[in-house]
């Protein structure tokens, strides 16, 4: 593994952390990520797995994004509801109210899901799109895997009680926040953050406890279920700063919403944002054998900055690891390091590195160059 260290900036303070507010105190899953430095700025029982109750339909959602973007899932395309489906699912829970002969289209049972948080809704394009539950819930463990929640699993599209066979964790539906965000950010703001939407005669309704109090907010997913009690992952953008919240398990709804607003406007006014890098500007290089390029930029896919307690200073010290030299060929975009956010006083942050350009084979003339290059190097 190739580590190098890129700067180190001074401050005349030692940075500690500020306290963490009284409302969250009861609480008993907890997590603040701030996105731009993938520093965790408050945890607690993050790594432990609960059930996730509607928080599910957040990864059902994504799992759509994915296979729309892949050309397969057209949001124009319609799902008809057959009649063994909506006598099962109509009106339980939150609910579209689907019945029999309904079609909805894929941008219809989206906004059903994200906003109603409708289980009917997940329901139908699971078994509309992949044949089966078993065959959508396939897709979201797959998705669950490429993105590193390795102490998650899904056996249902909209997260009803199944024996706890659906479970997650905060820090991986904090992962999988992020992913939406980052990779989707036009259909996340599409679909996330909506108050009120309309599916015929029927004003459907979000119980986001953020969207429209906490300026900047914008979604994510509630759940409520008996087991899980009171759930929310949620995000908000101040500035270009983005943060990433989740509470799990609370006791009440007013707790949970009480939590949630807090813990959000904690992360803005207690940590301050020291700017790094805008997107695609180049972090570091890294080094290339056998590349039609020495040396490959390394971009982050959003812009960086250090998260800094406001009450005080602290040295940020930037570190790129990634396993070298890189070996040609690379496609642009491919991930190829990390980069490690480090502040005094606080837990270092990781953000991941893509190659800024491809690097194809090196010809003969290439190889002739780089090899003189490396004796003088």
């Amino acid at each position: 593994m190739t580590a190098c260290v890129l700067l180190v900036s001074s401050a005349t303070a030692l940075a500690a952390a500020p306290p963490v507010p009284p409302e969250i105190e009861d609480i008993p899953v907890t997590l603040l990520v701030d996105i731009g430095s993938g520093q965790v700025l408050q945890e607690r029982r993050a790594d432990v797995s609960f059930a996730p109750a509607s928080m599910t339909k957040v990864m059902t959602t994504f799992v759509a994004f994915e296979e729309y973007r892949a050309g397969r899932l057209p949001l124009h395309r319609r799902f008809p509801v057959d009649a063994k489906t909506a006598r099962e699912w109509f009106a339980k829970g939150t609910s579209m109210y689907l019945e029999g002969g309904d079609a909805p289209t894929t941008d219809q049972l989206l906004h059903g899901i994200m906003t109603a948080s409708a289980n009917d809704a997940a329901i139908v394009l699971a078994k509309g799109y992949a044949g089966s539950v078993d065959g959508w819930s396939f897709l979201m463990n797959d998705a669950a895997k490429r993105l590193g929640m390795t102490r998650s699993h899904f056996n249902t599209p909209n997260g009803w009680p199944d024996e706890g066979r659906t479970y997650v964790s905060a820090r991986d539906l904090a992962r999988l926040g992020e992913a939406m965000i980052v990779r989707y950010p036009g259909l996340y703001h599409r679909y996330a953050g909506v108050k009120y939407w309309q599916f015929g005669e029927r004003i459907l309704k979000s119980h986001d406890p953020t969207v429209g109090v906490i300026p900047g907010a914008d979604g994510i997913k509630t759940g409520y279920t008996a087991d899980a009690r009171y759930c929310f992952l949620g995000s908000a953008e101040r500035r270009g700063r983005r943060l990433v919240m989740v509470v799990g398990g609370a006791p009440t709804t007013p707790k949970r919403n009480a939590a949630a607003r807090a813990l959000l406007e904690w992360g803005f006014s207690q940590w301050t944002a020291r700017p790094l890098f805008d997107r695609g500007e180049p972090v570091s290089y890294a080094r290339v054998q056998d590349g039609d390029l020495r040396r490959l930029p390394l971009v982050a896919d959003r812009k960086l900055h250090a998260a800094v307690p406001k009450q005080g200073g602290g040295k940020v010290r930037l570190t790129v690891r990634y396993r070298g030299p890189l070996v040609a060929p690379i496609a642009k975009g491919s991930k190829v390091a990390d980069l490690e956010i480090a502040v005094d006083g606080t837990r270092s942050g990781h953000v991941p590195l893509y190659a800024g350009e491809a690097v194809g084979i090196a010809g003969p003339v290439d190889r002739l160059v780089n090899g003189v290059m490396n004796v003088f190097s």
